[in-house]
């Protein structure tokens, strides 16, 4: 398995709900591709503009293929990525 958690915080108020709006897409669409085993879009209760990403991919294969796909070519890359300061977190599983 490979787990891939990112940390998203929005530069402007103002793109707050439309970040949050795309983040709700990508992650429909991105469940749907091969290999992916979760992908789970939070938003922070106390710091609004603070997204969490928490990423589950079968292989390293499935996650470059994602990375290959419409949710992060056409959504994450050239909509989310600009409006956001992005701290990607690649993880291993402790305990489940």
């Amino acid at each position: 398995m490979i787990y891939n958690n990112v940390i998203l915080e929005v530069a402007k108020q103002t793109d707050i709900e439309t970040v949050r709006i795309l983040l709700h897409r990508q992650g429909e669409l991105s469940r749907q591709e091969p290999g992916c085993s979760r992908f789970e879009v939070y938003q922070s209760q106390t710091e609004r503009s603070l997204f969490m990403l928490i990423e589950q991919w079968e292989t390293s294969a499935d996650l470059e293929m994602h990375r290959e796909a419409t949710a992060f070519k056409e959504i994450y890359e050239p909509q989310v990525l600009p409006l956001v300061k992005r701290v990607p977190h690649p993880s291993d599983l402790v305990s489940s």
